[in-house]
């Protein structure tokens, strides 16, 4: 039923940016969604997974954003200054991004936990929602690994890989600290352009 389970996110979604995340009925979640709300709990098995499964859904919708930054036609540096103004923007529009970024879970959030949950759940979407969720440090080495891979050349040295690994970190740790304190003018990619010569990549 995966038409019913993005309608529920999506409706889970709604709720949260109205409203904390403690004060989000399931029966509202289903009702926003057209379901019954016999389904929610099928689908999920109650709030926590709701909650779990929405955290993983932000999380993967970051790292395809992520994808498309890098896949694009430029040169490796704007590929790599197209990765930090994603992650500063999707950190800014969507709380739940900030919060797995940044570790920095308020009150009107969810906060599952990173650590893998014993699932019952038959439905093999909510089994993978159950497994660990990304922390911060996590997210640094996947965006990290998927930029090196993307810009580095076929038959690239040990060692220009280690380089463009450094590289690729410096970014990506940057961006995030333009999440905790926005730049001002010229924004993320001035400040990327200053630090990432152009021979790095």
């Amino acid at each position: 039923m995966p038409a019913a389970r993005e309608s529920l996110l999506d409706a889970a979604f709604t709720a949260l940016v109205r409203r904390p995340w403690s004060a989000v009925r399931m029966v509202d979640v289903a009702a926003s969604a057209g379901v019954s709300r016999q389904t929610l709990y099928n689908e999920f098995g109650g709030k926590d997974g709701l909650a779990r499964a929405l955290v993983r859904r932000e999380a993967d919708g970051y790292l395809a954003g992520v994808e498309r930054a890098l896949a694009g036609a430029a040169e490796p540096r704007e590929r790599l200054t197209a990765t930090a103004e994603w992650t500063a923007a999707a950190a800014r529009d969507n709380a739940l991004v900030r919060a797995m970024l940044t570790g920095c879970w308020t009150e009107r959030l969810p906060v599952p936990q990173l650590a893998p949950v014993p699932s019952t759940s038959t439905v093999p979407a909510q089994r993978r929602a159950d497994g660990p969720l990304p922390a911060p440090r996590d997210f640094v080495r996947i965006v990290r690994d998927r930029a090196a891979t993307a810009l580095a050349g076929p038959g690239a040295a040990p060692c220009d890989t280690a380089e463009l690994l450094r590289s690729c970190e410096l970014v990506v740790r940057l961006a995030l600290s333009c999440v905790a304190a926005p730049p001002g003018e010229g924004g993320v990619a001035e400040l990327v352009r200053a630090v990432l010569p152009r021979h790095l990549v």
